[in-house]
């Protein structure tokens, strides 16, 4: 799940975004409103997480251009604004849940795996195909009773080839799924990453599953 982060505090951005980022999550940054529209022109977003004061442009604006763009990804509103005249303010203009600051990082954790089930693509707390099944909260994989453990990247690779199975995924594709705006991985990266999953499935009998195509990109085909 591709995440947007607004906030312009950086000792409350960092300790936000890197719990976020453990969970698995793909998290892209923004300190002021004025990015945050832009990325959100350029990305589409599973979840939006904004903070309420904003240089630029607020949360509550950005909230509202959002909903008036006609996209519908849930909105997380972080903010010191506790009373229930800002609450319903911030609702109304198009937020799905509320979230007083400074936030608990395990209640915001929490917030964030129940607005990710009303995203529409939502599959559970595992993916499945074949006898093949991946359990996306504790990043873990399992066949035939045989179980392994994924890094977060490992996970976020996984994840994307089994929601799109069949199909050739171009490098270029799966770089801009797997990783947060800005960040150019090193041009082996996704090589070394196509690699250690295949060592993982290994453990399962399934490292023939992600084929190369040569000169296109990668495809996972599952075998029943």
């Amino acid at each position: 799940m591709r995440i947007l982060l607004v906030e312009d505090d950086l000792e409350q951005l960092e300790p936000l975004q890197g719990i976020l980022s453990e969970a698995g999550y793909i998290v892209d940054a923004a300190e002021d409103g004025e990015i945050a529209q832009w990325l959100i022109s350029q990305k589409d977003y599973d979840l939006l997480i904004v903070d309420w004061m904003l240089p630029t442009i607020s949360g509550l604006d950005l909230c509202r251009q959002y909903r008036l763009s006609g996209k519908n990804a849930p909105v997380l509103m972080l903010t010191a604004k506790d009373t229930t005249p800002d609450k319903v303010m911030g609702l109304d203009a198009g937020a799905d849940d509320y979230l007083v600051k400074p936030a608990d990082l395990v209640e915001l954790l929490a917030r964030v795996r129940a607005l990710g089930r009303r995203v529409p693509n939502w599959q559970g707390y595992s993916l499945r195909i074949a006898d093949l099944q991946f359990h996306l909260a504790e990043l873990s994989v399992e066949r035939h009773q045989v179980k392994v453990e994924l890094s977060p990247r490992e996970g976020q690779l996984l994840e994307y080839l089994m929601r799109h199975p069949n199909q050739v995924l171009t490098r270029t594709q799966i770089e801009d799924a797997l990783w947060e705006y800005g960040m150019e991985p090193e041009s082996n990266a996704l090589t070394v990453f196509i690699r250690k999953l295949r060592q993982r499935l290994q453990v399962l009998g399934a490292e023939d599953w992600i084929r190369t195509v040569y000169g296109m990109g990668y495809r996972l085909n599952p075998q029943e």
